[in-house]
């Protein structure tokens, strides 16, 4: 045992003494030039550092290097710049004056991905015809470099025309073996307008053909958004994928999706085009789709004794970016989408069967399908959404069978008075996509219908037969249960806000009735008028002869919250009486001039 620590203790000293003799006898500066010249031979990036390089033996032979930059050809500013640098370097190849640096360690480094920062074409530069032959595969500018860490660094990102978007403690390690098989790893935030972003991310890059084609796994990322106009939970989730790009092409292409957010997952593939025109072609999947945990548009139910968090709103800020349509990524975009859910909760409704199948020709969307159930019912929304110009044009044609109505209205914040199933066929447009764009702005026409309904808390029937008995005893009608209205159909308008019915006609059970009117949404008034004709009278024949032909009219009217009401049964039997008086006078007076014809015939005929 003692030989052996002895003879460790030799060696020890031997590799201590000889790294010694080495940082004596090796300049690092005597690198400077050659790393300068590599860099910009296999790049064409600019590398400066500011000031004189140092050795750092323990417990990493290493160089260390204070401010350095790296600057692509013709840009403005730096892509990457750093106030500290380490190389750690093998230590064979330097006892033949040869540097070969195995990791590169950036710390409080600023990368810069922004037009200011990226490679310019210098004006007078010759360029090549389009069809030519691509450049050789480059060999890449990491010289020999194995391993890649940047600490505590902020990455600034802007795309022309954008705006900026900062990345703070950011953390990269890159590995890569002799094949160019790199394994990244990466995590960073993102502070916004009161709002918050993390990513966490893993995974593998295939760079041997690079840049004419990479390839990779993306085997986890972990994001997580909470803040200002993002649901008080927050949205959470991962995201992984294989990919591969084709940098001739300017193409990609992934395939084994599988997208987690909160409660929401999604599978699929697609493909795409950087170069214009962009192009992007998604094949999607979900069994869980719940919108109403990632949009703050929702509205949220009024439970009594429970208090609901309130959504935070993005801060108002003094002279706001204006946007418009020709701000829309989808201007310069063809993409063709088809997505499959088996389970959607929008609003409330909870779907099946969702199917989408849209496609956009840069900035003309066309929903060919949009179609699923919802209940025991079916609904599809066909149409076409056009943001070319500086006015959003939407334009709809819902066709709805069978549909419940009373979640319906919940869905659109409208008072949840009537049940039943309703069945619609429609046209609609409007100049903006959101629900309360629609009951304010929109117009179209449509032809409904519905069956089994019902009014919360009011039964035609019984209303008229309780207004009839306040008002004469002569005639009588067994209470009606409450059995709704079976059929009812009719046309609607729809006009900023204002919904007009026309050519109502129903029937129930001992029922029918005709009416129109008009509901104000923006308002949230109606003017309601409908004629009830009631039968299964008894008693008086000709009052119940009146009851079962003529039409009682019932208004309802006013504030949707307080309903007022107006049923003059009176005034119909008054009416009845008045023309049954007037009939009985009639009848006398022919009676009388009857008479008289016959005394004065008498007289004639008399000798």
């Amino acid at each position: 045992m003692k030989r052996v620590i002895t003879t460790l203790a030799i060696l020890l000293v031997v590799v201590v003494t000889g790294m010694s003799a080495l940082v004596l006898l090796v300049n690092p500066n005597d690198f400077r030039a050659y790393m300068v010249q590599q860099v910009e031979q296999r790049s064409g990036y600019r590398l400066d550092v500011s000031s004189d390089l140092r050795w750092h033996v323990w417990p990493q032979l290493s160089i260390l290097a204070g401010r350095m930059s790296l600057t692509a050809p013709g840009a403005s500013q730096p892509l990457v710049s750093a106030e500290n640098m380490r190389l750690d370097v093998d230590l064979w190849p330097l006892l033949s004056h040869q540097l070969s640096v195995s990791q590169v360690l950036l710390k409080n480094a600023i990368v810069r991905v922004t037009p200011e920062s990226s490679a310019q074409r210098a004006k007078n530069a010759p360029q090549g015809p389009r069809d030519a032959e691509p450049a050789s595969a480059s060999s890449g500018w990491s010289f020999d470099i194995a391993k890649l860490r940047v600490a505590d660094s902020l990455l600034i990102w802007q795309q022309p025309g954008g705006d900026e978007y900062n990345f703070r403690d950011l953390n990269i390690n890159m590995e890569q073996d002799a094949n160019k098989l790199a394994t990244l790893s990466l995590s960073t935030s993102l502070m916004r307008n009161q709002r918050n972003a993390t990513l966490n991310l893993k995974g593998q890059l295939d760079a041997a053909q690079y840049p004419h084609r990479l390839s990779g796994q993306l085997q986890q990322l972990d994001y997580a958004l909470s803040g200002a106009d993002i649901p008080v939970q927050g949205i959470k989730g991962s995201l992984s994928l294989q990919g591969e790009w084709n940098g001739d092409r300017q193409q990609f292409s992934f395939s084994n999706l599988q997208l987690t957010a909160n409660d929401s997952m999604l599978t699929g593939q697609g493909s795409g085009q950087v170069a214009l025109p962009q192009q992007l072609v998604l094949d999607l999947k979900a069994s869980t789709l719940n919108l109403d945990n990632l949009l703050t548009s929702t509205p949220v139910p009024e439970t009594p004794g429970v208090q609901h968090a309130t959504v935070a709103r993005s801060p108002v800020i003094a002279a706001p970016r204006e946007r418009s349509n020709a701000d829309s990524p989808l201007n310069d975009l063809n993409l063709a989408l088809k997505l499959q859910a088996d389970s959607v909760v929008w609003r409330g409704l909870s779907l099946t069967g969702l199917v989408v199948n849209a496609s956009n020709q840069q900035g003309l969307m066309t929903l060919n399908t949009l179609s699923g159930k919802l209940g025991n019912g079916s609904f599809s929304v066909p149409g076409s959404i056009d943001i070319r110009q500086p006015e959003t044009q939407v334009s709809l044609k819902p066709q709805l069978r069978l549909i419940a109505i009373q979640p319906l209205l919940k869905a659109f914040e409208l008072p949840e008075s009537l049940q039943g199933n309703l069945s619609l066929d429609g046209e609609l447009s409007g100049n903006t996509l959101t629900v309360d764009a629609a009951k304010r702005s929109w117009q179209g026409r449509a032809t409904v219908s519905a069956s089994n309904l019902k009014l919360a808390q009011l039964n035609l029937q019984q209303m008229v037969q309780r207004a009839v008995a306040r008002v004469s005893d002569k005639v009588s009608s067994q209470e009606a249960v409450d059995e709704g209205i079976e059929s009812i159909s009719g046309q609607v308008a729809l006009n900023k806000g204002v919904i007009s019915f026309s050519d109502i006609n129903g029937n129930g059970q001992n029922l029918g009735l005709q009416g129109a009117g008009k509901v104000d949404m923006v308002q949230q008034q109606l003017d309601v008028t409908l004629g009830l004709k009631i039968s299964g009278w008894h008693g008086d024949e000709a009052l119940v002869k009146t009851l079962s032909s003529q039409p009682v009219p019932l208004r309802m009217y006013g504030d949707w919250n307080s309903l007022q009401y107006s049923l003059p049964v009176d005034a119909v039997l008054r009416d009845r009486l008045q023309s049954e008086a007037k009939s009985r006078l009639n009848q006398w007076i022919d009676r009388q001039k009857e008479g008289e014809n016959k005394e004065n015939l008498k007289k004639i005929m008399r000798p």
